[in-house]
């Protein structure tokens, strides 16, 4: 392990200002035949995690950082009765004075000399290098050599963690926290801000402690800042304690420091991959690299574009697109790594650490241009400076505050461009085989940096191992997935301890939105860091073939707790404002869960789901309808079908329900989420129309009742609000209704208009008769009076005399000069007469298809237009009155009457011939369309034996069609 930067020197209660400083890479050894897992630095501390579990601290412990009561490494008696003046008189000058008090001051170590003449070492420093490496006097090297502690004593074992194997350390300005493979959380040094998380505000606490209040989770990640820190937990909840002066909390603005873990809400059902924490900031990073920061932002470190904290985490939309894998914090400033390899830093750049070639502070991410090129695998910050590894070469660089000799490069100035570290590197043992001094190069394997040190693993030559690379995501960090090996492990867990402990484990996962939104991403191309309000970048067949193997009965277990986890926690605690959209991919993957289709579960699984999402706000809302907009067919379908089913299963069983709100609630989610459905499927056209049609509503429902109290709600909506407002109408949900449900429907809408128009009319009469004007009586009847033998000018001339009131009043024809009463017979017979008359090719109203036998409107009309008037008032009435009548016009009219633009296979539909030659020319391969179908934009049409032509664009007869505007987008 190799170590550089400053400590600070003296035991407490010395007053010196002396400082060391280890300004290029040195061999820290003191432990010789130990693997180093992985180091933490503090403010003037520094916390070693070995590869067995242990833990050793070295550093000051003025607030019992270092886990123990002892203050600072103890110092130690060597034997060596020296008389104190000659011991003085034999140093050099070059060597630091000699201290009145009788301390000699010698790279890290501190020695002194007792009274009675015997020598004394003592060392409190966060990072120590070997006296002896530091000066080359022979003299200073043959008076200090004897006196050197044993190998391995310059750091002291942690004795309170000696029962623990610890997987992850951290730490903060003056305290420790420690991470068991059990998922239990240590700490130890200041808490007077809380930020130990032991509930209270003890100033200072030197032996590790277990933070009880997270003993229920299975913490995986832990960071600290200077005085907070953060936790994320196997489940995706996210925690954080301690400071809150600027917002680092993240738990809003009305919350003060806190002496115990609070769960972060504001980012539930995100699935977690980072949590990291700068001085007095703090950071989130999402699986699909969504970054959130908060806390201080005075230098811009959060990215923000601005300089306010921030007390609630913030998404860096900057970020969004550049597939952010690692984040690191310095004490004002921020890098985060790229996928790819490159590396963005944004905040105080006052001391280069930005790594831009400037001083100055950035308040948006910026890309370290100095990097580009080389694919860095691993970032870490100190206090003011930014360390990047190159795997390729080998080299780390550095950049920023200097002055310490933090970045190694063998001086003590600020670089404000990455500058590679000073020593021997190589990438691989390969490139060291044939060199006969390979055993003084150093194969990086990670780095680790903090406050004003920096160390670096290394791996031996004869012993090598791939360096880390920061952007391949350790499973075992992150918020927990549900799959195939996590099902196994379960299943074996449940079957062997099948105790509460076991099960609430599992029931945790599985209750986790968070770990079902992380499950199944789609990293085909990394689509998944895609995600966006268009782009849900989750795989649906990977989350369908996981519910599918679990419908195997081996896996019942299981299923019961799934469905256990979503009947109590999941769906009933699903929020209607999402912090991000990657925390919405559960609405995607639930209706997946092939117990949502068994009507057992309608009530406690289906119907809650829909209810869940229509309480989502407006954007999130939007969001899910993009995502439906993108899905297949099947999905669409089986979604569509699923409630369908709900709505039977409802109206079949309406009886059961003894409290009939709860009947109401149901059916109205079921048919809200289906009209929901039905107008994203009007945008894309998943299904066809029809799909969504509940045939058995004829039978389950009276519709004319339905439809009377719908008329009446809406009435009542308008005078009285009270009106029936409780009651379920289906007739508010038209597009369930098949041709037989409409055609009741639209009966008893006539029915209706026409007893309210008949009541109308009978009440003005009696009012006329009260008032003795007997003449003004009005009659309950539509009466038409026409000759047969000019039957569309009177029907046009009656129609106008007439007011739409009247139109809505039962119909009765009377021809002239016959006697024949008007029982309904007369009525059909008049609407067929004068549909054929007005149809008739003479009056040029209509153009007749031949190939299709349809009729279409003519170009050319020598009537006036109130005969169109007249066709639509006959057919309105012919209806009205249950009349059917035989019209052969094509869907393209119906398109048109519902503002739906007609399309080419409408043109298929009414002129077949024509439709197939425009087909064949837009799907011609060739790039020769001029010549070989020599067509320009105009059209002939025959009318009345005269040939026109006509132009479909302005000067259509001059522009010849080809490859390149033959698309019907162009000209129509």
């Amino acid at each position: 392990m190799l170590c550089w930067g400053y400590w600070s020197l003296g035991q407490p209660g010395i007053s010196t200002n002396l400082r060391g400083i280890v300004a290029e890479p040195q061999v820290c050894g003191f432990i010789s035949d130990r693997s180093v897992k992985e180091v933490a630095c503090g403010g003037n501390h520094s916390v070693f995690l070995l590869e067995d579990g242990e833990v050793y601290t070295c550093g000051l412990n003025t607030k019992g950082q270092l886990g123990h009561e002892r203050e600072g490494n103890k110092p130690g008696s060597f034997v060596g009765a020296l008389p104190e003046t000659p011991q003085k008189a034999c140093l050099p000058g070059a060597i630091p004075d000699v201290l009145a008090r009788g301390f000699l001051t010698c790279g890290p170590w501190a020695l002194g000399i007792s009274r009675k003449g015997f020598v004394t070492w003592s060392i409190c420093t966060p990072l120590y290098v070997q006296c002896t490496r530091c000066y080359t006097s022979s003299n200073v090297r043959a008076l200090v050599q004897p006196l050197m502690p044993p190998e391995g004593f310059m750091a002291e074992q942690i004795g309170a963690l000696a029962d623990q194997h610890i997987v992850h350390v951290a730490c903060g300005e003056s305290h420790s926290l420690a991470l068991s493979d059990r998922g239990q959380l240590f700490s130890w040094g200041a808490g007077s801000d809380g930020q130990l998380g032991l509930m209270t505000t003890e100033d200072s606490v030197a032996v590790p402690r277990l933070i009880q209040k997270l003993n229920q989770q299975t913490i995986l990640q832990v960071s600290c800042g200077n005085w907070h820190c953060l936790a994320l937990a196997a489940d995706g909840q996210f925690f954080t304690w301690g400071k809150n002066s600027h917002g680092q909390l993240g738990l809003g603005k009305e919350f003060s420091s806190q002496a115990s873990p609070q769960r972060v809400r504001s980012l539930e059902g995100i699935p977690l991959a980072q949590v990291a924490a700068g001085g007095a900031h703090s950071f989130a990073l999402s699986l699909s690299g969504a970054v959130f920061g908060w806390g201080m932002n005075n230098a811009g470190q959060l990215g923000l574009s601005d300089e306010e904290d921030r007390e609630s985490p913030c998404h860096v939309k900057l970020l969004r697109t550049q597939k952010v894998v690692y984040i690191s914090c310095g004490e004002e400033h921020t890098a985060v790594l790229t996928k790819s390899g490159g590396v963005f830093t944004f905040g105080a750049g006052s001391c280069g650490q930005l790594g831009h070639d400037s001083m100055n502070d950035e308040v948006n991410p910026r890309r370290v241009l100095e990097l580009m090129g080389s694919e860095v695998t691993q970032i870490a910050c100190g206090r003011q400076h930014t360390l990047a590894f190159v795997p390729s070469s080998g080299l780390i660089y550095a950049f920023g505050c200097g002055a310490r000799g933090q970045l190694g490069t063998g001086h003590t100035c600020n670089v404000k461009c990455p500058s590679p570290v000073k020593g021997y590197w190589a990438a691989h043992s390969g490139q060291l085989s044939a060199r006969a001094d390979r055993f003084k190069y150093h194969i990086v394997k990670q780095i680790f940096s903090g406050g004003d040190q920096t160390f670096v693993l290394c791996s031996k030559y004869e012993n090598y191992s791939p360096a880390v690379d920061f952007r391949t995501v350790n499973q075992a960090h992150y918020t927990s997935l549900i799959n195939d090996e996590t099902i196994a492990v379960w299943r074996q867990k449940l079957s062997e301890h099948n105790n509460a402990n076991t099960i609430n484990g599992v029931v945790q996962i599985l209750s986790s939105a968070a770990c079902w939104n992380g499950s199944f991403l789609e990293k085909k191309i990394d689509e998944h860091f895609k995600t966006s309000p268009r782009i849900p970048g989750i795989d649906l067949n990977s989350t369908r073939v996981l519910f599918e193997k679990l419908m195997n009965s081996q896996h019942s277990m299981i299923l019961e707790q799934i469905l256990n986890s979503f009947e109590s926690c999941l769906i009933p605690q699903l929020s209607s404002s999402p912090p991000d959209v990657e925390a919405m991919r559960i609405y995607l993957i639930l209706p997946e869960f092939p117990l949502l289709q068994d009507s057992k579960y309608y009530i406690t699984l289906t119907i809650p789901l829909a209810m869940a999402i229509l309480r989502l706000d407006t954007n999130p809302s939007k969001v899910l309808d993009n995502w439906w907009s993108q899905v297949c067919p099947k999905y669409f379908m089986k979604l569509v079908n699923l409630y369908k089913g709900a709505v039977v299963y409802l109206l079949r069983g309406r009886k059961t329900f003894l409290i009939p709100v709860l009947f109401n609630n149901y059916i109205t989610a079921a048919l809200k989420l289906l009209e929901k459905l039905y107008k994203v499927n009007l945008k894309v056209k998943h299904v066809e129309y029809d799909t969504f049609y509940i045939p058995e509503i004829s039978s389950l429902v009276d519709i004319q009742e339905d439809y009377l109290m719908w008329f009446l709600h809406q009435a009542g909506m308008k005078a009285r609000p009270s009106i029936i407002q409780d009651a379920v109408t289906l007739c508010s949900y038209p597009f369930i209704f098949d041709a037989q449900a409409k055609t009741k429907m639209l009966q008893t809408d006539a029915e209706l208009q026409m007893q309210v128009a008949v009541n109308g009319a009978n009440l003005q009469n009696v009012f006329m008769l009260l008032t003795l004007e007997p003449l003004l009586a009005r009659s309950p009847f539509l009466v038409l009076h026409v000759r047969r033998n000019n039957l569309v000018g009177d029907s046009l001339r009656e129609l106008s005399i007439h007011s739409d009131i009247d139109l809505k009043k039962p119909l009765k024809v009377i021809f002239d000069g016959e006697e024949a009463v008007d029982a309904g017979g007369v009525t059909k017979e008049f609407f067929l007469l004068l549909l054929k008359e007005l149809l008739n090719p003479i009056y040029g109203m209509f153009t007749y298809y031949p190939d299709s036998n349809l009729l279409w409107f003519s170009d050319t009309c020598f009537v006036e237009h109130n005969w169109f008037h007249l066709i639509g008032i006959t057919c309105g009435l012919a209806i009205y009155n249950s009349t059917v009548v035989d019209l052969h016009f094509p869907l393209a009219l119906y398109k048109k009457l519902l503002n739906a633009k007609p399309g080419l296979e409408d043109l298929k539909e009414l002129s077949p011939t024509e439709g197939r030659s425009l087909q064949e020319l837009l799907d011609y391969p060739g790039e020769d369309i001029e010549e070989t179908f020599c067509l320009n934009f105009t059209i002939c049409r025959e009318s009345y034996g005269v040939i026109e032509q006509r132009k479909l664009i302005p000067g259509g007869d001059k522009v010849t069609v080809c490859k390149d505007n033959r698309s019907p987008s162009y000209w129509l």
